[in-house]
């Protein structure tokens, strides 16, 4: 089973990937940080040094259109931000 979703690739972890050789993805909320480190060191074929975790709510969102109010809600996703071992990187655009 596959508990990584996609890649974080932002402004902010960018900037955390260049200076603190931090990398971010989106995980199933079920995951745990040991699957996550497993998969990860597999996938990418680094050395995981450490795994925090956070679990973002969805949150309710409303609009003004021309045709009204019109109501939603944002999904609820789990962030997983992984420390990679020091001289070891992970290259997100390789296969594109």
């Amino acid at each position: 089973m596959a508990y990584i979703v996609k890649p974080l690739v932002t402004e902010k972890m960018t900037g955390m990937m260049d200076k603190q050789n931090k990398f971010g993805f989106i995980v199933r909320p079920e995951a745990n940080k040991l699957q996550i480190k497993a998969e990860v060191e597999a996938t990418y074929n680094v050395t995981v040094t450490d795994v925090n975790t956070m679990v973002y709510a969805g949150k309710n969102k409303s609009r003004y259109t021309r045709a009204g109010l019109l109501k939603g809600r944002t999904n609820a996703f789990k962030k997983a931000i992984v420390t990679v071992k020091e001289g070891e990187t992970i290259d997100f655009y390789s296969n594109i």
